[in-house]
């Protein structure tokens, strides 16, 4: 069999033979493709079949079934992440890329915050906490809850996981039947469909504008709510494309919600703090009638720095937050310890963050204008500057039809990603993943400098494209 791979063990008295069809994993050095969601996706296998030979008397074979669930088979695989994990292999290799993928912010976590962990180790404090987070923290929450975004909740309203990602995946699980419709505005974060699909519901995409800053239009969707629609999701400020929506916008969405009694609200805020005024934060558990259809995901990963610390909340009405929290008590159990503790200190540090958070919210608006500046000169090019997060979604779509000398043509935004990354060593995330592939995704959670050096890379693989010539 071509490029198959052949592993063999032998436990006891049984051998065992596996073979691998189809291509082997991993990046090819040469072309630096993209991975492929449908090979990541599903592993095939020789009729999904491993071979046991037994070895007493007369030989006998039996074939064991090692086909995955139709469910796993159903989800895409992250590509930011296989686009980050390409692009630092090729760094460990020695290639020279410029790693703008990741929506990881480039600070360290603050001292305060980093102290309060490792004196958690220090104290003993590395046991099970209650599943739900501890009682420090949920309090802690509630408070911050109550004075920055204007919604009350008791501790247990509250549910600390380990990042928003498992609060979002555990709430759509909590709240979904078969079938149901989950509503996400495009451009949306990749792995809103993905979680949907997980918990047997459908997800449903509504189309902005970058014209409109990529901002859901309220009559579009009353147009798509069916009795099946069960979760709206919103996310603001946006990944990936730094738009937050105006109060006046969230109470017209507000407004229809309260029309459709199954219809829900998950308000991802985790970008909440990077925000660049005069642009305002909103939580939708603040309009009038929102708060018992809402459930709030935030974090600290963002606007703290915390990312490698794995903590997130969700809050909302108690029978939301408790069949969440079943689900957790079933999978991962409480957040870990420590990371606890560095929440506590985090939200400590003052309103919105304190002044260690502004300072990082201060140099992402340099980034930010200096992103802005630099592409805006490019003929073609359209922007809808971010007023929050730390993400620049440019339509790019000028250069598709074009080609290059040794590349080929550039077809659509992942073809336009794989040559800036094959040609300007520069790694970004084609649009496609977010449900616009009229766009790409720079992320600007990296210094001012390392972001000057990609620009001039990019402008000067962009300047060699040429348009295909028409037979």
């Amino acid at each position: 069999m071509a490029n198959s791979i052949r592993t063999s063990s032998t436990i006891g008295r049984l051998g065992f033979t596996v073979r691998f069809s189809g291509p082997e994993p991993g990046p090819d050095p040469k072309s630096l493709p993209f991975p492929s969601p449908s090979r990541a996706t599903t592993l095939r296998v020789s009729r999904s079949v491993v071979r046991a030979v037994a070895v007493s008397g007369s030989e006998q074979r039996m074939e064991l079934d090692i086909s995955l669930s139709p469910r796993v088979n159903s989800i895409k695989p992250s590509k930011t992440v296989a686009i980050t994990d390409l692009a630092t292999a090729l760094v460990q290799a020695g290639v020279p890329v410029i790693r703008l993928a990741a929506g990881e912010p480039d600070f360290d976590t603050p001292s305060l915050i980093a102290e309060a962990g490792i004196n958690a180790i220090r104290e003993g404090y590395t046991r099970y906490t209650p599943n739900a987070g501890t009682l420090e923290l949920r309090q802690a929450i509630c408070h911050k809850l109550k004075e920055e975004n204007g919604i009350s909740y008791t501790p247990d309203q509250v549910l600390v996981s380990n990042g928003a990602k498992q609060c979002i995946d555990q709430a759509v699980q909590a709240v979904c039947a078969p079938g149901d419709e989950v509503i996400i505005p495009a451009p949306f974060w990749v792995s809103y469909p993905e979680i949907a699909r997980k918990a047997d519901a459908t997800p449903v995409i509504l189309p902005t504008s970058i014209s409109e800053n990529f901002l859901l239009d309220p009559k579009l969707l009353e147009s798509m709510l069916t009795e099946r629609s069960r979760v709206l999701i919103l996310c603001s400020p946006s990944n990936p494309t730094g738009s937050v929506y105006p109060k006046k916008l969230l109470k017209e969405i507000a407004q229809i919600v309260a029309r459709h009694p199954r219809l829900l609200v998950l308000s991802d805020e985790i970008y909440e703090h990077i925000i660049y005024a005069p642009a305002t934060h909103t939580s939708f558990a603040s309009l009038p009638g929102m708060w018992e259809r809402t459930l709030t995901v935030n974090g600290f990963s963002k606007a703290f720095a915390m990312t490698g610390w794995r903590l997130g909340y969700i809050a909302g009405p108690k029978h939301f937050i408790a069949a969440c929290g079943k689900i957790q008590s079933q999978s991962t159990s409480g957040a870990s310890s420590i990371a606890q503790k560095a929440g506590v200190a985090a939200l400590g540090l003052g309103y919105a963050g304190g002044e260690a958070v502004s300072t990082m919210v201060k140099a992402f608006r340099e980034r930010r204008d200096f992103l802005v500046k630099s592409f805006g000169e490019l003929a073609g090019v359209k922007i809808s500057e971010p007023k929050g997060a730390f993400y620049l979604f440019l339509d790019f779509s000028c250069y598709y039809g074009t080609e290059a000398e040794g590349f080929g043509k550039i077809e659509n935004s992942e073809s336009l990603c794989k040559y800036l990354l094959d040609k300007g060593q520069v790694a970004l995330v084609p649009g496609d993943a977010f449900g616009d592939d009229t766009c790409i995704r720079i992320s600007y959670a990296a210094s001012l400098p390392t972001l000057q050096a990609a620009v001039e890379r990019i402008k000067k693989a962009l300047i060699v494209l040429k348009r295909a010539a028409h037979i």
